[in-house]
């Protein structure tokens, strides 16, 4: 996969595209990151990217200028920019089904934009525009970084394990089935004797179970969005029922 990433500070990128698993997806040739700075594209003597609005208004607004011609050099030197991804609170809510699908993506161009918001002009070199959530960052760097790490992950070959990634939160729709490591009892605190068994169907049922419960008690609105298959919908009634399932 390649990334291109448009920033006013490139400098912010640098532990987290070095460290853990994005580092390593580098260094494994997984994936391959540039960063440009688009204020390197402007036209006037003081380097600002950002105006006054038309109309009047509080604030600062990226110019279109800069962002365009920025967008042409990372066009010319890949010969395409891939899905052009804006970070703006008005895009689609990043969640697991998104970073998904931008897993599966060839080559992925983020603008991570600052001030007040964009020359509207800018929205259309863009394919998608992405929001982390309903509050305001100062600025998309912080944005593009959780959204590359949730999708880097995602490629093959960049977990050490490849089970890891279907078995994650959200994966299923789900949470994640409580997990434990030795030793199996620590200050009396005990590992679920299920777990200890060695019967890996006992196992498998007892965590689609706990994945459920937790999901139920913690993140219910997530069940609206799935389809449960017919034992789950036993557990879950049984949930609200008694309590446990």
């Amino acid at each position: 996969m390649k990334i291109d990433i448009l920033s006013l500070f490139p400098e912010m990128f640098t532990g987290p595209l070095n460290e853990s698993i994005v580092g390593k997806a580098i260094e494994k040739n997984i994936v391959d990151v540039d960063i440009t700075n688009y204020r390197d594209y402007t036209q006037n003597r003081q380097h600002h990217v950002d105006d006054y609005p038309y109309g009047g208004g509080a604030g600062m607004l990226l110019q279109v200028q800069p962002l365009f011609d920025a967008l042409d050099a990372v066009e010319e030197k890949n010969k395409d920019l891939g899905d052009v991804i804006l970070l703006d609170p008005a895009g689609r809510k990043f969640d697991q089904t998104l970073a998904t699908e931008l897993s599966m993506k060839d080559h992925l161009t983020f603008i991570c934009g600052h001030y007040e918001g964009y020359d509207e002009r800018i929205r259309s070199r863009v394919t998608n525009e992405i929001s982390l959530g309903d509050y305001i960052l100062t600025g998309g760097e912080l944005a593009a970084m959780v959204i590359i790490d949730a999708t880097v992950r995602l490629l093959p070959g960049a977990l050490g394990n490849n089970e890891s990634a279907p078995g994650d939160s959200f994966s299923d729709g789900l949470l994640e089935y409580p997990q434990y490591t030795r030793p199996s009892e620590y200050r009396g605190l005990k590992v679920p004797d299920v777990l200890l068994s060695g019967n890996h169907q006992k196992i498998d049922d007892w965590r689609q179970r706990e994945s459920l419960k937790r999901t139920f008690e913690r993140r219910p609105d997530l069940l609206n969005k799935i389809e449960l298959n017919d034992m789950q919908k036993k557990w879950l009634r049984d949930l609200k029922k008694y309590g446990r399932s």
